[in-house]
């Protein structure tokens, strides 16, 4: 064959559809959209996102800004070919850990990378997290799309997430005047959450457990189970907000109760929770009773049933638990502030 007559490689050629991203942008426009809030500037398909801070609204803004993934979560959205909720997981990774100083959600911005994009299965992620970002009040400001052939078996992508939000310098929530005395609640999770999924993971496996199976009365299936979104508590925490001083957040992610809770407390003084005190959800139990995790390791690895801590003083406890549960939230007094070296510790 002549040189001239020879094919040139084209980018198609190398693994990488450029007309698949047009498709993918083309098939989310009206979930993105459908986030856009007062202060958003650019549509969707710009170089980057432009957001108006009202100033005015602020004596002192602060911006706040998180990341996060979904982690091995992903795996098993893959493996049951779910794609719709693991964007709801992304968004709540990042806005509930801004919320806890205080911070409004403004804007979020993903990035989803793949090695051979699936026009539906990426608009399926997406619009997950327009979903997420609808729930917290944010704009789905811009994103980022990676094709990237033979860096990801077929079928599979992975996901983070970036949020920024603001708050008033005086209004930040630190945790610094916690005091003996002082009221922990906790807000239900709806599962799992999005941490130890590396420990569930290995757990189905080893032990041939079925996805599709249920292993608890009147229960949804494992599968079902295991891909609950995260909770956002942005909405309700914020009316929260509005009415009095919250004392500290914590939102219980890797590490657990036991050691979230300390990030927020002062060192004189411990958070004393109450075991017993709130309910911790089937597919929790069916974890430590199949595995055999001993309850410390639990309690250090998964919410245990709780997404949220809040504190506040104890004459606020009531009122606070009312709204909360107004708001929609299970809300439980798990524990209370006592003397003691910044640690969580358990009795009952």
């Amino acid at each position: 064959m002549d040189k001239q007559e020879k094919k040139g490689l084209t980018y198609k050629d190398a693994g990488v559809d450029i007309d698949a991203g047009e498709e993918v942008v083309e098939l989310i426009k009206k979930s993105v959209r459908s986030t856009f809030r007062p202060g958003v500037l650019t549509d969707i398909g710009g170089f980057g996102g432009l957001f108006s801070l009202d100033t005015a609204r602020y004596k002192e803004p602060v911006l706040v800004s998180g990341t996060d993934g979904v982690g091995t979560k992903l795996k098993i959205a893959q493996t049951l070919n779910r794609h719709d909720t693991v964007g709801i997981d992304l968004v709540a990774m990042c806005v509930n850990d801004i919320l806890v100083q205080g911070a409004e959600p403004l804007f979020f911005l993903d990035y989803f990378a793949t090695g051979t994009l699936e026009p539906y299965q990426a608009a399926a992620v997406i619009e997950g997290i327009a979903e997420g970002c609808r729930q917290a009040g944010c704009a789905l400001l811009g994103g980022e799309t990676a094709e990237m052939p033979g860096f990801y078996e077929p079928g599979e992508y992975d996901l983070a997430g970036f949020s920024v939000g603001v708050v008033d310098k005086p209004d930040i929530i630190t945790g610094e005047d916690i005091k003996k005395g002082d009221v922990i609640l906790g807000l239900a999770s709806s599962g799992l959450h999005s941490n130890g999924y590396s420990l569930v993971r290995k757990l189905v496996d080893d032990g041939g457990f079925s996805l599709e199976r249920a292993y608890w009365d009147g229960g949804r299936s494992l599968g079902e189970e295991l891909i609950e979104p995260t909770r956002i508590y942005v909405k309700s925490i914020r009316m929260l907000m509005r009415e009095f001083n919250i004392k500290g957040l914590a939102h219980i992610t890797g590490g657990g109760l036991t050691n979230n809770i300390p990030r927020i407390l002062p060192q004189t003084v411990d958070a004393e929770l109450k075991l017993g005190s709130w309910e911790v959800a089937p597919v929790i139990e069916f974890v430590q009773r199949e595995g055999g995790v001993v309850l410390d390791e639990m309690l250090k690895t998964f919410n245990m049933g709780i997404g949220m801590v809040v504190v506040v003083a104890k004459g606020d406890a009531e009122k606070a638990r009312d709204i909360l549960t107004g708001e929609g939230e299970e809300v439980f007094i798990i524990g209370e502030v006592v003397d003691g070296k910044g640690e969580t510790r358990y009795v009952g």
